[in-house]
């Protein structure tokens, strides 16, 4: 027998997620991580001297930092072996038409023009390995002064509204990963609403790394000003290889005083992706962050989205699933940071695993010493479809004070026999029955999900079911 690739993908048809288009590009830089690399990512987007340095730092605090030694092993990530920049060749369009057919093709496939013919969104970004191809914002939210444009676009034409929020909500120190993202970072979104708008129609960026052996490190940038609001979707998707990819993006998010952002996403990356995003989001007086959170595919990931609450009345709720299946290791959860009186977060997770899958939730929520009057209630649920899969809850809880109302809820469990035999009793088989278990166990985060991505979830849900229960 021949030996497996280190990196060996299950075969297993992902439909219009693993289309494949012919690896061309109109630059790249070599594999790894030099001081050179990171002279020609910047020389390419013209940037200013100030941003050059800013990677330059980045680059010194990745050398220097280890990986992390707890959670799952990422030893398998060599930066030499991946290629950080691939431009497209393709420019950037606000026009559909514009767009090089076989990259149209793709995200036609997935959805992403639809949506935007059918007034579903109200802006659309598409980012295409590491550059955004097309991007577009209704006429009326221009007329309001929203701004919603790539962030190289953002870098160039706003340069003090990005320099004033850049590197303020995640820093480079944070994680090793952290510090690779703000040395190569490409791509994104930048979305500023002023203040007294509301955006209630959601914006969408969809991000698609083609290029096998590469990473995506888009930034995205929101900033939403007092008295605003503003939905932002997110979707992720990436084809298999047999080769290690890897997603280390940053999303910095700025709520403002009585304002609402809310974020949702569903990753739908392949199996030999490991996804080590940073999201945080900082919150004002009476400002509330909503995210919704899917998880799906990735061989390996580890996404912890933050919410620092640093106004009095500021507020959280996190939703989130996510499905391990066979070969993957999906390590996520939530962080509340209580910085401010009568603050509030609800964390609400659901996990599923199959097939040896590992699904773990691990959570931080810190309350600090000023944060008296402050409530936080935790609640994680974990759906076991067999005995070779593993669910664990690791919350960390860190209080400073007397005067809060803090409650944690965790249950793990496998489905009932009972519930399957009296399903099948009405006709139904045992596969539709497990499928129909599971998709009740899902619902609650579903009909949270803008509508296509609820579609989106149930289909990857269906697809991860078919053949592997029973």
């Amino acid at each position: 027998m021949s030996k497996k690739e280190k990196t060996q993908v299950e075969e297993m048809d992902r439909g219009v997620y693993d289309i494949k288009n012919k690896f061309t590009y109109r630059s790249k830089t070599e594999k790894g991580l030099t001081e050179d690399i990171i002279r020609q990512i910047s020389a390419e987007k013209n940037e200013p001297e100030w941003m050059l340095e800013y990677r330059l730092k980045a680059l010194e605090i990745f050398n220097q930092k280890s990986n992390p030694t707890w959670g799952p092993d990422l030893s398998e990530v060599d930066i030499n072996e991946i290629t950080t920049y691939i431009r497209p060749d393709a420019d950037l369009s606000d026009d559909w038409n514009k767009v090089p057919e076989e990259i149209r093709d793709t995200f036609d496939k997935l959805g992403i023009p639809e949506a935007e013919k059918e007034s579903l969104l109200s802006g659309v970004g598409a980012q295409y390995d590491s550059e955004v191809v097309y991007h577009s914002i209704q006429k009326h939210l221009l007329d309001q002064g929203v701004i919603y444009t790539d962030f190289e676009t953002g870098l160039h034409e706003y340069p003090e509204i990005v320099k004033k929020y850049f590197q303020k909500c995640i820093t480079p120190n944070l994680h090793k990963y952290a510090a690779l993202h703000y040395a190569v970072w490409s791509g994104g979104s930048f979305v500023y609403v002023p203040e007294g708008v509301k955006v209630d129609i959601p914006l969408q960026s969809y991000f698609r790394l083609n290029a096998p052996g590469a990473g995506q490190f888009e930034h995205t940038l929101i900033i939403v000003e007092d008295d605003a609001y503003c939905h932002f979707i997110e979707g992720c998707s990436a084809p298999k290889y047999n080769v290690v990819n890897l997603h280390a993006g940053a999303v910095e998010l700025f709520v403002g005083k009585n304002s609402t952002l809310r974020y949702s996403t569903i990753e739908n990356w392949s199996r030999n992706m490991y996804n080590l995003n940073t999201k945080r989001a900082i919150v004002e007086e009476n400002g509330k962050i909503e995210w919704v959170s899917g998880s799906f595919g990735s061989k390996v990931s580890m996404l912890y989205p933050a919410s620092i609450l640093v106004g009095e009345n500021a507020s959280s709720e996190f939703t989130g699933i996510s499905f391990a299946g066979e070969g993957q290791n999906l390590d996520t959860g939530a962080q509340v940071v209580h910085a401010a009186p009568h603050t509030k977060s609800t964390i609400y997770t659901k996990s599923i695993s199959k097939g040896g899958g590992v699904a773990i939730y691990r959570g931080l929520v810190d309350i600090h010493e000023n944060a008296y009057g402050s409530k936080n209630s935790t609640s994680c649920e974990s759906l076991m479809l067999d005995s070779m899969s593993r669910s664990d809850t690791i919350p960390s809880i860190n209080i400073k004070n007397n005067n809060i109302d803090m409650g944690h809820e965790a249950k793990i469990g496998r489905i009932s026999d009972s519930v399957i035999f009296y399903l099948m009793t009405r006709g139904i088989s045992e596969e539709e029955a497990k499928q129909m278990v599971v998709r009740g166990f899902a619902e609650p985060i579903a009909k949270e999900l803008p509508l296509e991505y609820a579609v989106e979830m149930n289909n990857l849900i269906n697809l991860e079911l078919v053949g592997s229960i029973g």
